[in-house]
């Protein structure tokens, strides 16, 4: 928008005009893609034991579309650098619809290889949905960057919620096609990643990116940037590394889990619809508790929350659906904890020169520790059981807590 370039005064900047419009695009983007992010997560992992026949590669699936979100991220990272927000953001949202497609096509085909490169391709719309949440804090002023963030995340939780909650109707929908039960959700995550990406490719205007640039933000928030630059960015990282690591290996197999103890699908859809509820549903809370507090106490909090997941899962009976929704709501909640808190360090560290490719990167390194976790999952619950897995994480989620004693060392 050529119009914008003039107006850098405070007084006269369209800043706040334009961050309202962009947060409410964003938001409609964010509701379509949360319904596109549940079905992977509840069906993902039985598909390919469905398909394999074996729990040992049960977790597979995650681990190949969050290492396809790894490289998604990356070349969203660099789309948004060179030419904005808005087409990263689309071809993102549209490579994860094509992948959904593939996954039908794979179920149809009963052909485990396709199925794999389907759900590596899929992994884009993860990538994508975590990478809006860069969006909204754009063109926000620094005291309110994290209750931007916490605005697009939590726009998530109506789709995500919903999503896994359709796994029986569109399991049905799928039977009368002709296409396996199974693969049903994949129908409603294609559709909703392909609208997503078209509402954000006609109406994220202005970019929120390319519009920060040109009213040069920099004259107002770099000072606060260098000063944080160097306990901000490693510790930020860390925090959304060991928080999705953890997250993601516990909630994969929470399905499996609950599958070989006689639960049904729709069992298994509510329990992951709590978790991808409470993975979002309290952003706004978590935004004005770290814009009020700081990112580092609620980086903190994230540790010791999804420890409290991890011992819960842990002891947690079989047959008990209610005692699981609680230990996968503390292990969303921790994860969101830590996603608002670590997204608001690494914002405020790195200039807005070069803020996109870095966070590109960051959320690559998010991506593989996801994938690690997804992966490793299976072979840990195969050989040694749930409760096992699911302590395990809440141990290593401690692992948070003396970055971020020697990051406020540093200060």
């Amino acid at each position: 928008m050529t119009d914008t370039a003039p107006d850098t005064t405070a007084g006269s900047s369209p800043r706040p005009e334009a961050q309202r419009r962009v947060l409410t695009v964003l938001v409609s983007g964010q509701v379509l893609s949360g319904a596109g992010l549940a079905a992977g997560i509840t069906v993902g992992a039985l598909l390919a034991q469905d398909m394999l026949g074996s729990t040992d590669l049960a977790g597979l699936p995650s681990a190949l579309f969050t290492a396809g979100s790894a490289l998604a991220a990356v070349a969203i990272g660099r789309i948004s650098q060179a030419r904005g927000r808005r087409p990263g953001l689309a071809a993102g949202y549209l490579t994860g619809a094509v992948g959904s497609a593939g996954v039908i096509a794979a179920a149809v085909a009963d052909s485990a290889v396709l199925l794999f490169i389907a759900l590596f391709v899929y992994g884009a719309g993860t990538a994508t949905n975590l990478q809006a949440r860069y969006a909204g804090a754009d063109l926000a002023a620094p005291a309110h960057r994290a209750r931007a963030v916490s605005t697009v995340l939590v726009a998530t939780t109506l789709g995500g919620v919903v999503g896994p909650n359709l796994a029986a109707p569109t399991g049905r929908l799928a039977d009368s096609l002709g296409i396996p039960t199974l693969a049903g959700p994949f129908l409603l995550s294609g559709t909703a990643y392909a609208l997503a990406a078209l509402v954000l490719a006609v109406w994220l205007r202005p970019d929120p990116l390319l519009l920060a640039r040109s009213l040069d933000l920099r004259q107002r928030t770099e000072a606060t940037e260098v000063t944080t630059r160097g306990p901000g960015l490693m510790p930020g990282a860390l925090t959304m590394i060991l928080t999705q690591l953890v997250m993601v290996a516990v909630m994969t197999m929470t399905p499996v889990h609950m599958h070989d103890h006689g639960h049904g699908t729709a069992a298994s859809g509510l329990v992951i619809a709590i978790h991808v509820g409470a993975m979002y549903l309290p952003s706004p809370l978590t935004g004005w508790l770290v814009d009020r507090y700081g990112p580092t106490l609620i980086a903190a909090a994230s540790g010791l929350t999804l420890l409290g997941a991890g011992i819960t899962a842990a002891v947690a009976p079989a047959d008990s659906v209610a005692l699981l929704a609680v230990a996968l709501a503390l292990l969303g909640l921790g994860w969101n904890l830590g996603l608002v808190s670590g997204t608001a360090m690494i914002t405020d560290a790195v200039p807005l020169a070069t803020r996109a490719r870095t966070q590109g990167m960051v959320d690559v390194s998010i991506a593989i520790a996801g994938a690690t976790g997804g992966l490793a999952s299976g072979l840990v619950v195969s050989a040694a059981g749930y409760p096992l897995l699911a302590l395990t994480g809440g141990i290593l989620a401690l692992a948070v807590l003396p970055a971020i004693a020697a990051t406020a060392s540093s200060r």
